[in-house]
């Protein structure tokens, strides 16, 4: 599967790009700010999403995520005050707050690797906030 990080802090940005690539997935690009972001989006397809609500150009991240799920793309807000979120989380699986922990991070990328693949019923990380405290359905692509 292909990702795509958006997170403006170049640390955190590096680290889950190491992750994601560590558990088999490609990463499509960074994104810093909502204008790389929908250009990201714009040029390449990522199959998922890890979203800060934060960026460098405000609290612009929801509008990305609003993006993605109008594209169909599964994706996991990454957040230090998940409050902040609409009630719905704007069509994401879920959140993670920050800090969190790299372990916290794999567990989020494997479920959400079960919900593209189909897997019904994968265990919710304890590290995954859920808006709605529902189980996510399948993107269908």
């Amino acid at each position: 599967m292909k990702g795509m990080i958006v997170e403006d802090e170049m640390l955190l940005a590096m680290e889950l790009e190491s992750e994601v690539e560590a558990a088999g997935h490609e990463v499509a690009g960074i994104a810093m700010n909502s204008r790389q972001a929908h250009d990201l989006l714009a040029s390449q397809k990522p199959d998922f999403a890890f979203v800060d609500v934060q960026l460098m150009d405000g609290l612009t991240g929801i509008e990305v995520g609003r993006s993605l799920a109008a594209a169909g793309i599964a994706y996991v807000f990454v957040t230090g005050n998940i409050k902040r979120l609409p009630p719905d989380f704007v069509g994401a699986l879920g959140a993670i707050e920050k800090p969190y922990t790299m372990n916290g991070m794999k567990s989020a990328l494997n479920y959400i690797s079960a919900i593209l693949s189909g897997n019904e019923g994968p265990d919710i990380p304890a590290s995954l906030v859920l808006a709605n405290d529902s189980q996510p359905q399948p993107v269908n692509r």
